[in-house]
């Protein structure tokens, strides 16, 4: 039986102790919240109030109403559910829970609404490009005198997937130290210059991709009178990169204790070496995800590779060799296209190009995965490293 406690008090010669003293006779305690697994009544109100729902959106949409169809269902079924949780668990809790549980409630909801969406996505995708992806050819030919209405045994998008790659690869030698520089100078420079130049970069983050396009069209193509390319294609990307990666990993940079900082400057090593040795080290993985959220943005942009690559149905590995095809510009022909084989095709594409941003996303994070002991003592280590390594350069000379 739950006790309270009362008090004695003994004085001495250092000061006054107050002992706890139990107290059979006290009242039992009021139960707190359950934190671990759900007793009797939470269950009940997390069961019962998805099975009265599932019941009353049954007869709203079957019988009462001409809502037939899965989605009008499933909405109907969210609205009562969340409407049934409250109303039971107003039986058994407080108002702090009814908030809590419908709250949790609607977060799962969204949750689960997002995570059917991609996979959905995904396996749609799959279904639509399965006659293309068994065939190796698909994967290793080009469609260099491939009839449009040939079987999937003749031609591929190897010349797409190498156009993306080369595309994104000069994408990434622009943004990366472009991006992550701009963030270096927002977060460790700062003054109001850097804050202008936040400013520009969060407004970019909502730049529509055929403005980057056109402005690569217009500066590259127009007016310095470069051909339509690979590179004039990865440039138009990486405008779209830029943005993306700056923000994110002004936002990663700024997480790093500043005590880190602070232990690294008290140790003699220069501003400059206590971003290189402490800042960036620390946040690594931070800057991958950074890099991954740019990859992601880029690589499957279509409006600025259609005005600035052209499409090539052959093999091209010059980025400055003229057109160059790239796995979201075919998806765009073949999808408009009008033919089922094409059709086809253009749905193995996609597929093909979910699995290479996810060989990419997968690459990112093994680079980005932290070696060592990123807290504490290791970060000390490489902040006394940083500051001695003026010190050892010269001794060693």
């Amino acid at each position: 039986m739950s006790t309270t406690t009362t008090h004695t008090t003994h004085t001495g010669t250092t000061g006054t102790t107050h002992l706890p003293v139990r107290d059979d006779d006290a009242p039992p305690a009021v139960p707190r919240l359950a934190i671990g697994s759900p007793n009797a009544d939470e269950l009940y109100v997390r069961v019962g109030a998805w099975v009265a729902a599932a019941a009353i959106a049954w007869l709203i949409t079957q019988r009462f109403l001409p809502l037939a169809g899965v989605p009008w269902f499933v909405i109907v079924l969210f609205v009562t559910g969340v409407a049934m949780t409250a109303l039971l668990t107003t039986m058994t809790g407080t108002w702090v829970e009814v908030k809590d549980r419908v709250a949790g409630t609607i977060v799962t909801g969204a949750a689960l609404l997002v995570g059917a969406a991609l996979v959905s996505t995904i396996v749609f995708v799959l279904l639509r490009g399965r006659h293309a992806l068994p065939h190796p050819s698909f994967f290793l030919d080009d469609m260099a005198g491939v009839d449009p209405k040939a079987g999937f045994d003749q031609g591929g998008v190897a010349h797409a997937i190498t156009g993306s790659l080369i595309q994104l690869g000069i994408a990434l030698l622009v943004t990366l130290p472009l991006g992550i520089g701009t963030a270096v100078f927002m977060t460790e420079v700062g003054g109001r210059f850097a804050r202008i130049v936040r400013t520009v970069v969060e407004a970019m983050t909502a730049l529509p991709s055929i403005v980057a396009g056109l402005f690569i069209y217009a500066v590259l193509i127009l007016t310095l009178d470069v051909p339509p390319s690979g590179f004039a294609a990865g440039m138009a990307i990486s405008v779209m990169m830029l943005p993306i990666i700056a923000r994110a990993a002004d936002v990663v940079l700024r997480v790093v204790p500043g005590t880190l900082r602070e232990a690294s400057l008290a140790l003699g090593a220069s501003r400059w070496r206590t971003v290189w040795h402490v800042v960036l080290p620390t946040a690594r993985p931070g800057l991958a995800t950074a890099v991954i959220l740019g990859v992601a943005r880029g690589i499957g942009e279509t409006s600025p590779v259609l005005l600035t690559s052209g499409a090539a149905n052959f093999m091209v590995t010059n980025p400055f060799g003229g057109a160059m095809n790239s796995l979201p510009l075919y998806i765009y022909n073949g999808a408009r296209s009008g033919e089922p084989a094409l059709i086809d095709r253009a749905f193995g594409a996609a597929a093909v190009l979910m699995l290479l941003v996810l060989v990419l996303f997968v690459i990112a994070r093994l680079v980005a995965r932290p070696a060592g002991n990123r807290t504490g003592p290791g970060l000390l280590k490489r902040a006394f490293r940083a500051a001695t390594a003026p010190l050892t350069n010269r001794s060693s000379s």
